[in-house]
């Protein structure tokens, strides 16, 4: 596999993460009721659709294509969120853990591909961007946790 296939392909994973994070970030804004929290999560939500496009343009500038729309597996999570959420009271605490969840792995999987000693540097600069905001949002959710624990 080339270079330029094996980069945009790992990039394509990542900007598929985002699109299920923004997604997500979305359902849990319509499922909590504490207004900060709503706001926190409407803001991630925002900063996962810039990440997309970063990506995107990141994607191109390797030489790839970049994909559209989630995938299986965070469409089936948002479903979970959504059955959880019609029959048990808006548990903010749980979204919260499962926030944080997705969040460690997320940076699981940037690091991963930033381990890639050949990145282009406008790759590497992006994807630390992403990672700082991530790791700051990760931070964030566990003040939120002490809040509504």
């Amino acid at each position: 596999m080339m270079y330029t296939e094996k980069m945009s392909n790992k990039l394509n994973e990542l900007l598929t993460k985002n699109y299920d994070a923004e997604a997500g970030y979305k359902k849990a804004a319509e499922i909590v009721e504490n207004p900060q929290l709503k706001r926190f999560f409407e803001t991630q939500a925002e900063h996962r659709y810039d990440f997309g496009h970063e990506l995107k343009t990141e994607i191109k500038n390797v030489g790839g294509t970049p994909e559209k729309g989630t995938s299986f597996t965070g469409d089936a999570h948002r479903t979970w969120m959504t059955i959880k959420d019609t029959f048990t009271p808006s548990d903010e605490a749980s979204i919260l853990e499962e926030v944080q969840r997705g969040e460690k792995t997320a940076l699981e999987e940037y690091k991963e591909v930033m381990a890639d000693t050949t990145l282009p540097p406008t790759t590497s600069s992006v994807l630390t961007k992403q990672v700082s905001n991530i790791e700051s949002t990760l931070q964030n959710v566990k003040n939120f946790e002490a809040v509504v624990a």
